[in-house]
């Protein structure tokens, strides 16, 4: 794990480091549509601006059968449909960050419906890193050239007439962004329900106490404002959720409300992390998601493989 630079004393020191660079707008309300997609517990967005007909398209599925290594776009034509059916236009194809537990569907909806595809610059930590893991050779860009724009932390953009706002908030991947339009937030995994926690932070390049910080920021944030999960797994058998807000997180979640330290954080995640399996998608999602969500390369016979690394994860 790498150092940990000096932490923070209390909440309210947590509070007031964690800089917000841009005015909250709680007067605008995106139209958030949700998708889930329970074969991996992912829930993905279209974001509309409810004064246009434009719209993005957040963390899409890919469908893919492990055992037949067959892939298929029942999520992403799903999303595509209504997408056609309600007559918007989509300006952005979003990824919070490089998922381990999905692959990406963005290149097959871009090819469908156009828009340009955004990751959090530090998509090329993780491809410095994964890279390695998969022994790509010197044949893949490890620039992020694959995306069409990289973010920079207090970057924004615009769908339709709404401003969206990025912020880093690494420490479960290096690359985890959170984007903040109108009173929405998309978290990514760096924030779970309140009954759900936290994610992990063991991956490589991962970091509980940068987690916390990250975490910590986002709640920051007004409590008014919508936060939206990119996983549920429905703990204790309640309904799938993806929707809290700010001040819900804040006084109830389980691992990161008001009055829970960053020491007592990084002690609990460290010890449950060890106790967690490698996602059961994570060789073919971190493969194909360092790529912006496209395959390898096809071999000289035109046919595509993906590689397991023994022991390399």
């Amino acid at each position: 794990m790498p150092a940990k630079t000096e932490r923070p004393k209390n909440d309210r020191e947590n509070m007031e480091s964690a800089s917000i660079p841009f005015k909250v707008d709680l007067t605008l309300r995106p139209e958030v549509v949700p998708f889930f997609d329970p074969a991996t517990n992912t829930i993905s967005y279209v974001v509309r601006d409810p004064a246009s007909d434009a719209c993005a398209v957040v963390d899409s599925v890919m469908d893919f059968d492990y055992a037949s290594g067959r892939i298929s776009y029942e999520h992403a034509d799903a999303m595509i449909a209504h997408i056609r059916a309600a007559g918007w236009r989509v300006e952005w194809l979003i990824e919070t960050h490089v998922h381990a537990d999905h692959l990406s569907a963005a290149p097959y909806i871009q090819q469908k419906l156009g828009g340009k595809l955004g990751i959090g610059e530090n998509i090329t930590v993780v491809q410095n890193t994964f890279g390695k893991v998969f022994n790509e050779g010197t044949e893949f860009q490890r620039d992020g050239s694959q995306f069409d724009r990289l973010f920079r932390d207090g970057d924004s953009y615009r769908i339709g007439g709404m401003t969206v706002h990025v912020l880093f908030t690494p420490g479960h991947t290096p690359a985890c962004t959170t984007h903040v339009v109108g009173d929405a937030a998309f978290v990514g995994d760096t924030l779970f329900m309140p009954d759900g926690g936290s994610a992990r932070a063991d991956f490589p390049g991962g970091d509980a106490a940068t987690l916390y910080r990250s975490m910590r920021r986002i709640l920051s944030l007004p409590d008014a404002v919508r936060l939206f999960m990119c996983h549920d797994y429905a703990p204790n058998g309640r309904d799938i959720r993806w929707e809290t807000t700010v001040g819900e997180e804040r006084r109830h979640n389980i691992h990161v409300r008001d009055g829970i330290g960053e020491d007592a954080f990084v002690a609990m995640r460290e010890a449950r992390d060890r106790t967690l399996a490698m996602p059961r998608l994570i060789i073919p999602s971190l493969q194909v998601n360092m790529r912006a969500g496209r395959l390898p390369p096809k071999d000289e016979s035109g046919r595509t493989f993906l590689k397991v690394p023994v022991n390399g994860l």
